[in-house]
């Protein structure tokens, strides 16, 4: 990752740039080698030929990886030796055959797992994953601390397939429902209202509004579609590279009414249950908390935790710096969990519970809205069709009417 600095050298001349490291924290300790004073240090959000050519790296590719790695090292194998079976084993799998090559060079070159992973430019690493090797390297817990990785990985695809696969009939219906109203408002009404208009019968306000509706979208499909992608793509730029945007959007997401409690369960569940996985392995937890909230994807919650880590570290508990701190709060069973938890010595067993209620609390729910949104996009179906069918039949109706 590239950071942005700005600080003073040691004769006192302010300075400023950009620097290559894998975290923050490396980050911080490359200026402070070159003997510079920082002010201010962030992740820079300059758009590279790498960001286009770097593609994170698949859950279920990771937790193989990690678990693989895992059972080699606990065999007694050293790292190098390890990597090099494990590249012995994929070569036909270009991408990550070349993944693998880079860290085997890298070893063989002296430099750690850790370095390995953050240097090599195949894929895109989750930045809690680097630190976590990186602690494991320096306390010696490497094996468990890759079994713990594999696992969760693991566990993240499986939901995400799970979401993917009950999500796909209703997507099926809603494309179906948009494609065959596009088709009846762009080419069917336009040939059935021709022959009214030849009548010179005035046309009911509802058949006069569908079919400008159909003028315009024979009219402007074609722009319609350009910038409906134009939008997405826009978005989802503004989303990845602006900051403020970001941070705006997933603060406006958290408030909206079930989706951001999906959101809050999601997002504090992992968050748990990272936290549990580095204090089971050995972890301080100053520096657990400071690993456990780079997991977050929602730009409002991680400022909120990155915050209240800071004071963590300066010997703060967490349930504390987060109820002082002026970003969004979370949920008040999270915290007053986590507030016993750091009474009691046992935040690593209760925010494990509370990670797999969170889970299963989520599960419940969107099993449930899944099963709702099927009738609604039937319903949906059936308004539109029956609107156009009204429009359709209203001018025959009058035609009749009027002829007796």
């Amino acid at each position: 990752m590239l950071f942005k600095y700005k600080g003073m050298t040691k004769q006192g001349k302010s300075a400023k740039g950009s620097i290559e490291a894998s975290s923050i924290e490396e980050a911080k300790q490359k200026l402070k080698m070159k003997g510079i004073f920082y002010q201010d240090i962030q992740e820079s959000s300059q758009i590279t030929m790498k960001n286009f050519s770097q593609r994170e790296m698949p859950g279920p590719l990771l937790s193989s990886f990690a678990k693989e790695l895992s059972s080699y090292l606990n065999s007694g194998m050293t790292v190098l030796t390890a990597i090099k079976l494990i590249e012995g084993q994929h070569k036909k799998e270009k991408k990550y055959a070349s993944f693998l090559g880079s860290l085997r060079t890298m070893i063989e070159e002296g430099k750690s797992l850790y370095h390995a992973l953050g240097s090599q430019s195949v894929y895109a690493l989750p930045d809690f994953f680097l630190q976590s090797i990186n602690v494991a390297g320096q306390s010696g817990k490497m094996v468990s601390v890759l079994i713990n990785m594999g696992t969760f990985f693991s566990s993240q695809a499986k939901v995400k397939k799970q979401v993917g696969n009950a999500m796909a009939y209703p997507l099926f219906i809603f494309l179906v429902a948009i494609g065959m109203t596009g088709f009846l408002i762009a080419f069917v009404v336009p040939k059935i209202t021709g022959i009214f208009k030849d009548t010179g019968q005035e046309l009911p306000e509802i058949t006069q509004f569908v079919l400008g509706v159909s003028d315009f979208l024979s009219a402007n499909y074609i722009t319609l579609i350009v910038g409906f992608i134009l939008i997405i793509i826009a978005f989802k730029s503004a989303y990845k590279y602006l900051y403020s945007f970001k941070k705006a959007y997933d603060g406006f997401m958290l408030k909206m009414p079930i989706v951001g409690e999906l959101i809050q369960n999601h997002e504090l569940g992992r968050f748990s249950y990272i936290l549990a996985l580095m204090l089971d392995s050995g972890v301080s937890y100053a520096h657990a908390v400071k690993l456990a909230t780079t997991t977050f994807s929602n730009a409002a919650f991680k400022e909120s935790f990155e915050q209240a880590s800071e004071r963590v570290i300066e010997g703060n508990k967490l349930s504390h710096s987060l109820q002082r701190g002026k970003g969004v709060l979370p949920k008040r069973n999270f915290m007053q969990a986590l507030a016993l938890g750091e009474e009691s010595s046992e935040v690593s067993n209760i925010l494990g519970n509370i990670s797999t209620l969170y889970q299963e609390e989520n599960d419940d729910k969107l099993k449930l809205l899944l099963s709702l949104l099927e009738p609604v996009m039937m319903l949906f179906i059936g308004l539109v069709v029956g609107v156009i069918v009204a429009a359709m039949l209203l001018p025959i109706f009058s035609m009749n009417l009027g002829a007796q």
